[in-house]
């Protein structure tokens, strides 16, 4: 066989890989002859957080280990519906920088250590990529890139994060698989789901006979999430009629993101194979289907791998559950809550979920095992997996801007010594900044932030403005051309938007 990783390659020519993954690449393109694979799906996220792919023949990915493969830039000019929000076709791409113009080609570099091979459809591999331009130079958009640049700099503290994910989606039984017209969608416009129904009548927490009429697809999936490796820990039903939870072990934070991208896009296609539909949607708005959220796990570790949130136990320890550096962090992720809360609550739909005792929060405040706070500290002295919950997240959020926002807040409180407010014993009634009632009022506060401007990157942040004001412009004409008030309740917009597109 050829070897792919030679040195003339795109990928070797600009040093794109470390030594591991060059490694890793022989390894995979051995293992994909011996399983006789017929495909390889190159995959990325996009910065809405879908999964986008293209498939591969064996040669052809043997090839893009080499030199990588074109994308399509397009990709991360179009808003939620395939429309076009930026001028590609004209000098600067409608984003003034030259190197956008025209819409060109992207080169997906596939990362090795992602490689998988699907157990739904055991002929065919995947593997994530990391987008650069075709002069090797690292793509701007990269939601991924965030994230790897803001745990770059986490590490020049010698601090590493670690993540565990604990999710809410809705298992659903199609009732009709056939799209009819009124399913179709056309740019700028989503078409309506298929009729779907849930498998239990809700509203039984815990319900073993409701979690066994759930269990064929849960054994199926459960199985698959093993043979991929996810770390699935749980799986239970929770409040809504067909409402799931899957808890994941924690893991180093890019690792945790990558999965999250994997999990979410495997469940759709699994369920979808066996007769179902998975949604992620934050708030679904149908008779019985409670709001989802995404609860997000932090903790850091140094160098050796000690949880250095874990605060001392000794007679003489002030600082209460975390350590001096673990109150830092808080104090940053508090500060920074409201001015970051649209990379975990992307959607117009997932204010829906920000109400006073809704098991979501509804304003900045943290409190020690205290579910209705914005942050929830977990553990104390003693305690290995004392950590940050952070509950902010709906489900449909892009993992990479999610994770790599938290850990930018908080990174900022560490590198300033700042000290958090004393806990919140009743985060509903506390006077503290309240989250914003809509994504308009989201993206205002991260407009302003002149830390995330910072932190991101202003070429990021003005792009994710854009890219989203547009979804939230599409949202107004449908308010304005139908009459509806959006106080009533999820709108069919909304549905249309997002019950099958996560």
């Amino acid at each position: 066989m050829t070897d792919r990783t030679d040195p003339g390659g795109f990928i070797a020519r600009h040093g794109l890989w470390t030594d591991d993954q060059a490694r890793l690449a022989r390894d995979v393109a051995a293992r994909a002859r011996a399983e006789n694979l017929q495909l390889v799906r190159l995959a990325w996220s996009d910065s809405h957080g879908h999964c986008r792919a293209k498939a591969l023949t064996l040669p052809a990915f043997e090839a893009a280990l080499m030199d990588g493969h074109n994308i399509n830039v397009a990709l991360w000019t179009l808003d939620a519906s395939g429309s076009r929000v930026f001028a590609s076709f004209t000098q600067g791409g409608g984003m003034n920088l030259p190197e956008m113009t025209g819409s060109p080609n992207l080169v997906a570099v596939p990362d090795p250590s992602t490689f998988r091979i699907l157990p739904w459809a055991p002929d065919v591999g995947w593997i994530l990529c990391d987008e650069y331009f075709r002069d090797g130079t690292p793509f701007h958009f990269s939601a991924r890139r965030v994230l790897r640049r803001t745990l770059d700099d986490l590490a020049e503290r010698s601090l590493g994060a670690f993540v565990g994910i604990e999710v809410e989606w809705y298992l659903l039984r199609l009732l009709d698989a056939t799209l009819g017209e009124e399913n179709i969608g056309i740019l700028g416009e989503r078409g309506r789901p298929l009729p779907v129904a849930p498998l239990d009548s809700g509203f039984s927490y815990h319900s073993e006979s409701n979690l066994d009429l759930m269990q064929p697809a849960l054994s199926a999936l459960a199985g698959h999430f093993d043979a991929l490796g996810l770390g699935l820990r749980s799986v239970e039903n929770e409040w809504g009629a067909g409402q799931v939870e899957c808890t994941f072990a924690p893991g180093e934070a890019l690792r945790a993101a990558d999965d999250y991208v994997l999990f979410r896009t495997a469940t759709r296609q699994i369920c979808r194979r066996l007769g179902y539909m998975a949604s992620f949607m934050a708030a679904p708005g149908r008779r019985g289907l409670y709001p989802s959220g995404w609860h997000l796990h932090v903790s850091l570790c140094d160098d050796s791998g000690v949880n250095v949130l874990t605060p001392d136990s000794g007679p003489d320890s002030q600082t209460g559950p975390l350590s001096s550096l673990g109150r830092n962090f808080l104090a940053g992720l508090l500060e920074h809550a409201l001015e970051g809360v649209v990379f975990g609550a992307p959607t117009v739909n997932g204010y829906r979920r920000f109400r006073p005792y809704s098991l979501a929060p509804d304003r900045v405040t943290w409190g020690y095992d205290h579910r209705g706070a914005t942050v929830r500290v977990l553990g104390g002295a003693g305690d290995p997996a004392t950590r940050y919950e952070i509950r902010t997240g709906e489900p449909a959020a892009n993992p990479y801007l999610f994770i790599a926002a938290q850990v930018a807040a908080g990174l900022d409180g560490v590198a300033r010594a700042a000290e958090p407010w004393p806990a919140d014993d009743s985060p509903y009634t506390a006077e503290r900044p309240l989250l914003p009632t809509g994504l308009p009022a989201a993206l205002k506060a991260l407009e302003s932030s002149a830390f995330y401007h910072d932190a991101f990157g202003a070429a990021y942040i003005d792009y994710y403005l854009a890219l989203k004001r547009a979804e939230m412009a599409r949202f107004d004409a449908f308010l304005s051309e139908t009459g509806v008030d959006p106080a009533a309740g999820v709108t069919e917009w909304e549905v249309n938007e997002y019950f099958d597109a996560f």
